[in-house]
């Protein structure tokens, strides 16, 4: 898997699925082509009902299925993480997150030759049929400048320190036990509620840009408004993270400015629909940030994570 002269890092890969669709094809494909022994590979399905764990078990991969309800963003992956205590580092993919090099994940894991390195995320590239703002989402969040941060970085970085993405991302079990696991019920952002924990906790969180991944998603309006109140619920419920690292707002004002000028360069006919979902996001996040005004019933519709309100 590596070099002599490097660490081999006893890693199992985590995919949580529902319903993968024809995708799931090019991720088994993608996979099969890097060094990781099948063997290795644990698939946590909730119930799919098209082929996914027909197909999973062609490719020889450990499948486990779940009652679908029972799903949480946190649990889910905290369950496994538990289950896997033969390994050293676990790696969490998403379903539609495609490897984009046979060496992405032991690229990934190169981060973990440092042993004050708590988790590590790679580089997600836009999808070939990206729009230009979801493009955009992808080539802000993640430069090609690799980097390890530490909690004295918050300084400099603020909330953007404790960013992490578990469509690609890594951790080492035991930092992960250091502060106690990912959320339980944790609505999104469980991957940067681990990251938070770990940083304050003295542990580093690296960004490898060499380990790279197709993954990004072409939301509707009313979705990107759906995604952004459930950021602000999990905001507003996790407070200490802003506590200690800062405010989201002037990240997110960052964003707007660089999407602006991204789009006068490359499409400018696009600057209307791009501040009107600017518009919707922030509504989403403050409506989510005051979650505690509204009834369930109405938090359900907002949210993109329905069951998260059962």
């Amino acid at each position: 898997m590596k070099k002599n002269s490097e660490k081999i890092i006893n890693a199992a890969v985590v995919v949580p699925t529902l319903n993968a669709g024809s995708v799931w094809c090019d991720w088994i494909d993608a996979l099969l082509i890097t060094k990781k022994d099948v063997n290795d590979i644990y698939i946590i399905d909730s119930s799919s009902s098209d082929d996914t764990v027909s197909l999973s078990c062609e490719a020889g991969f450990n499948v486990d299925k779940i009652n679908p309800a029972s799903f949480n963003h946190g649990g889910t992956r905290q369950s496994a993480v538990d289950r896997l205590d033969d390994y050293e580092v676990v790696v969490f993919l998403t379903q539609d997150a495609i490897l984009a090099s046979p060496d992405s994940i032991d690229d990934l894991l190169k981060a973990f030759e440092d042993p004050m390195v708590g988790a590590a995320y790679g580089r997600q590239l836009p999808r070939r049929s990206a729009s230009l703002i979801e493009a955009h989402s992808r080539l802000f969040n993640y430069t090609n400048k690799s980097r390890v941060n530490s909690f004295e970085d918050a300084k400099e970085l603020g909330m953007k320190t404790a960013f992490m993405s578990n469509s690609f991302a890594a951790y080492r079990r035991s930092a992960l036990h250091d502060v106690g696991g990912f959320p339980t019920n944790s609505i999104v952002s469980e991957d940067m509620y681990a990251a938070a924990r770990m940083l304050m906790q003295n542990w580093k969180i690296a960004y490898c840009a060499d380990a790279q991944v197709y993954h990004s998603h072409g939301y509707s309006i009313f979705q990107e408004f759906q995604r952004y109140f459930d950021i602000g619920v999990f905001n507003a419920r996790e407070s200490w993270i802003r506590e200690a690292f800062g405010q989201a707002e002037p990240e997110g004002g960052r964003f707007v400015r660089s999407e602006l000028k991204f789009l006068l360069l490359n499409n400018p006919l696009l600057l209307p629909a791009s501040i009107l979902r600017t518009c919707f996001k922030l509504l989403g996040y403050k409506f989510g940030i005051n979650e505690s005004l509204f009834p369930v019933s109405v938090k359900r519709a907002f949210s993109m994570q329905k069951n998260y309100w059962n």
